[in-house]
């Protein structure tokens, strides 16, 4: 089998780095499935793994990239055929499974999803990781009898991948959301993406008592750390706070008192290990009635190569790319 280039991480003597390497398929982790990816995307678990800033690989070397999207070249599973397009996102890519970060990939049948009806290779990594969990963020809200009655969403982060995308399938689904970020000049591109208020994060009191004025229906954070408590404390009764990522920070320092005393309810989101069946219905639902509006426009920071993956990651972990990074390997195969 010939050679192809592959983003490995490795780990040397000096700490983990990332490089492009030519690689052959026998050099990847097991799998029924081979795939020529056609598109890749930056999530920020990948500007981790990249940049060498977090312990992302689970084994070394490891090819980067938890998602993909591409042609099945061959495979030994009959749930799928040469010439199939499939996309995969999360489901250890990139961790204990070698990723998407390559022009080859091999993986688990388990790993991969048809690609629906409704949604392009590129589409699908536009996406990505961060509509995925975006959207799992939604259905698990409705599951827990998220209305819009109950009063706006605050999203945090809302810049971000999965903030923004969040903005615009809660608006799509009937909610008000209120963007609260820490970059209010950003205010029209929120608007643009679905926020009907931005709040500029530095205005809130994050500091407080136990139990607060009731200000928000729900939530869904990205942040964690002090924004995270002041959402416990804010959020009405039988209200509920998707629970995504720790940009801020990891710990939550908050009390029972919104559990017990409103009903509120913390829904931790995971976007890994997700049932097999919620992860196809999820995707059904990104390419059907909760597809976003724009999503080249609206969602796409930049479309870059697999070369320019380096820099967009220490972009992405300085916090200073607004939207999605996609990355081009095969193209529109």
């Amino acid at each position: 089998m010939s050679s192809f280039k592959a983003l490995r991480v490795q780990q040397g003597p000096a700490g983990r780095f990332s490089r492009l390497e030519s690689v052959s398929l026998d050099d990847l982790t097991p799998g029924e499935v081979v795939i020529r990816v056609a598109y890749s995307c930056l999530n920020y678990k990948d500007a981790l793994a990249v940049t060498g800033k977090g312990p992302i690989a689970r084994g070394y070397p490891r090819t980067a990239g938890i998602d993909l999207a591409g042609v099945v070249e061959a495979s030994s599973d009959r749930a799928y055929r040469p010439g199939d397009r499939v996309l995969a996102t999360g489901a250890n890519l990139g961790e204990s499974l070698d990723g998407g970060l390559a022009e080859r990939a091999r993986l688990p049948a388990a790993a991969l999803v048809p690609l629906p009806t409704g949604l392009s290779l590129f589409e699908s990594m536009a996406l990505g990781t961060a509509g995925f969990t975006a959207a799992l963020a939604l259905r698990r809200l409705l599951e827990n009898h998220q209305v819009p009655e109950r009063g706006p969403i605050a999203v945090t982060g809302p810049t971000g991948g999965v903030g923004g995308i969040a903005l615009g399938l809660l608006k799509r689904a009937g909610f008000t959301t209120a963007a609260i970020t820490g970059k209010p000049d950003s205010a029209p591109y929120l608007r643009e993406l679905g926020a009907d208020e931005v709040i500029a994060r530095a205005s809130l009191v994050t500091l407080g008592k136990p139990l607060e004025t009731a200000v928000w229906g729900g939530a869904v954070d990205n942040l964690g750390g002090e924004t995270l408590s002041y959402l416990t404390r804010t959020v009405r009764p039988w209200g509920n706070i998707a629970c995504i990522g720790l940009a801020q920070s990891p710990v939550l320092n908050t009390t029972v008192m919104p559990l017990i005393l409103r009903g509120v309810s913390l829904l931790g989101i995971h976007s890994v290990e997700v049932p097999r069946p919620w992860r196809l219905a999820v995707w059904e639902k990104l390419a059907g009635e909760w597809k976003p509006n724009g999503i080249e426009r609206l969602i796409v920071r930049a479309v870059i190569g697999l070369e320019d993956v380096p820099g967009a990651c220490e972009a992405l972990i300085a916090g200073e790319a607004r939207g999605r990074y996609v990355v081009r390997i095969g193209g529109d195969l």
